[in-house]
């Protein structure tokens, strides 16, 4: 669905759902700003308009804060992904090691991040790593779950051919156990991406030199004064987050072209 941005269809409905965005968050600014005075309205809902001028005249900062957020969540990312992707395809290939690991890989994430963050930032004393970490602690874990699932969803078959045909451990996995796991491994991606910058910005809002979330708490700290620059803040947070999960979606499309939902619209050929 948010693949088919070359369909007639799809621009119209993402027009109309942009308009209705608007007129929604306007209306309600609207209606505070009736009962309240206007210091109280705009600290509570500024008019978005205010906070598209706060993006563009802030543009600049925004983006030098952005790039530093999204640097570490990206790093931490690929390293959460790397190490969820290795501790599947380990735990595939010996029951008695998933047996092992599993309760501990699910106990860790009883931790929550607003809470690990500042444990982590106080022990190392270096903001980027700090959220080069968080970010890979929270990436981890879907990956596991759902490689590990997607493995597992191999066809029989195919596997009792493979075995009968005397294929290696190695073809096994590259022929068949990977790809039937690579659906699951994108689905993963695309529930980590997000939560990687969000649990980079948690470390920034505990003290960090930069990053969108010292920006928040700056905007915070000055009031209605700069409540544009704070809901711009937060805008751009959730851009962040939508382009890194349209991004993996679109690699999705590319290299699971069988996938039904890609089928149905030409595949990978559109």
């Amino acid at each position: 669905m948010f693949l088919r941005l070359g369909k007639p269809g799809y621009r119209v409905w993402m027009m109309i759902w942009i308009s209705a965005f608007f007129i929604f968050w306007e209306g309600i600014a609207w209606v505070l700003h009736l009962f309240m005075s206007p210091q109280q309205a705009a600290s509570r809902l500024p008019y978005l308009h205010q906070v598209l001028e706060a993006f563009i005249r802030y543009s600049g900062t925004l983006a030098e804060q952005g790039a530093v957020t999204f640097g570490n969540a990206a790093l931490g990312f690929a390293g959460g992904a790397l190490l969820g992707l290795l501790l599947a395809l380990l735990m595939s290939a010996a029951g008695w090691l998933e047996r092992t690991l599993s309760p501990y890989v699910v106990s860790s994430q009883m931790i929550p991040v607003i809470g690990l963050a500042p444990i982590v930032y106080g022990i190392i004393h270096n903001a980027a790593w700090a959220r080069i970490l968080m970010a890979a602690y929270v990436t981890f874990f879907p990956i596991i779950i759902h490689t590990l699932k997607g493995l597992k969803s191999a066809s029989r078959e195919h596997l009792e051919l493979m075995l009968a045909s005397g294929a290696s451990r190695t073809a096994h996995y590259t022929k068949c156990l990977i790809p039937s796991a690579l659906p699951g491994l994108f689905s993963g991606l695309k529930i980590a991406a997000p939560l990687a910058v969000t649990s980079s910005i948690v470390v920034e809002l505990m003290g960090a030199p930069d990053g969108l979330g010292v920006l928040m708490v700056s905007s915070l700290y000055y009031g209605h004064a700069q409540v544009g620059m704070f809901w711009a803040t937060i805008m751009l947070s959730m851009g962040i987050g939508m382009i890194s999960y349209l991004f993996i979606s679109l690699i999705e499309r590319w290299l699971t072209p069988w996938q039904p939902e890609f089928r149905s619209t030409g595949g990978g050929s559109a």
